[in-house]
């Protein structure tokens, strides 16, 4: 097995506005295992709220490039077993992880799916993320979209726009980035009006979430609180739902693991992504037939997208059906 790896900037179509700040481009580490002839895919961003860096993550594969190439062929939850051994940053086990899975696939000439007995049909959509932004543009975006389902990003709370967003009587979510206070989460459990939005995502910053109640109107998400498997009970009594990301929890292996647990202890899931390209996104996409909400739709805000596999075409999600993750470099 080979291991080669190379950075990308993915430039974004238009300003990325969220609580954490302001993006027109994401710095991203390709990996790419091969043999005989089959190569797989995995991908990683540059998240700085996450305090990621990418040239720490290319010294450590330096590192252990020779212990990965020894390696034979084996079963991807052992493959993972291995990478866990090697104390890798979450972000950079995910990318190895799904590399490994689309190699792994391609080599057996099944697809992800096949391998893990995962429902295909009747897929969830995913939603379309709205920047920051002036509410009246962010209504225009909305109205003038041919997506179902949007994710409106917001800077702390304003009562009068959420009244706006209410009146258009669209599938929408609002996403504070831990944005709000204890009285605006307060206030919002508290209206009934807000049944209407599908979810209200990571409402206050990591660790400050006891202010919440799961018992109210509100369907509570869990993003940045929601890391890894450990996690899951401990939020049990705040959070109705939580985000499931592959590059937090470690990729494809951990999140299967993630979604039985999270499921067994009665939370609605979805399958998050960060603003990445065709592979990261191909390997969300494979888990769409297990959980209730997606958001899947960061190689949908990139203008040099370098992949082609598993997308997103207004909301819908598009399985390839080829083996492994389907990824293929353009």
């Amino acid at each position: 097995m080979e291991l080669h790896f190379e950075l990308k900037t993915l430039q974004l179509k238009e300003t990325f506005s969220i609580a954490y700040g302001n993006y027109n481009r994401r710095e991203a580490l390709l990996v790419e295992l091969s043999y005989l002839n089959c190569k797989g895919y995995g991908e990683c961003v540059a998240i700085d709220y996450y305090k990621i860096n990418l040239k720490d993550f290319v010294i450590r594969l330096k590192e252990i490039k020779g212990l990965v190439e020894k390696k034979t062929i084996i079963h991807p939850t052992e493959f993972f077993l291995f990478l866990s051994g090697l104390n890798l940053h979450p972000f950079l086990k995910s990318a190895l992880d799904c590399a490994y899975w689309d190699l792994f696939g391609k080599l057996e000439n099944k697809s992800f799916i096949e391998l893990n007995h995962i429902p295909s049909g009747s897929l969830v959509e995913s939603s379309i993320t709205i920047s920051i932004a002036d509410i009246e543009e962010q209504i225009t975006k909305i109205e003038n979209s041919s997506w179902n389902k949007f994710k409106v990003k917001c800077k702390g709370l304003n009562k009068n726009n959420i009244e706006k967003l209410l009146r258009l009587n669209r599938n929408i979510v609002l996403d504070s980035n831990a944005s709000f206070t204890d009285q605006d989460c307060l206030w919002l459990q508290e209206s009934e009006m807000i049944t209407q939005f599908s979810y209200i995502e990571q409402p206050r910053p990591v660790g400050n979430y006891k202010i919440l109640d799961k018992e109210s109107s509100a369907n509570w998400m869990a993003d940045e609180d929601c890391q890894n498997l450990s996690s899951l009970e401990e939020l049990l009594p705040y959070y109705k739902s939580v985000n499931i990301k592959l590059t937090k929890c470690g990729g494809l292996t951990p999140a299967l693991e993630m979604i039985r647990k999270a499921k067994d202890l009665g939370y609605k899931i979805m399958i998050g992504c960060m603003t990445e390209s065709t592979v990261g996104i191909s390997a969300g996409c494979v888990l769409a037939g297990l959980v209730d909400f997606a958001d899947l739709d960061g190689a949908n805000l990139i203008s040099n997208d370098p992949a082609l596999g598993n997308y997103v075409e207004n909301g819908k999600i598009i399985q390839s059906g080829n083996p492994g993750l389907g990824i293929i470099l353009k």
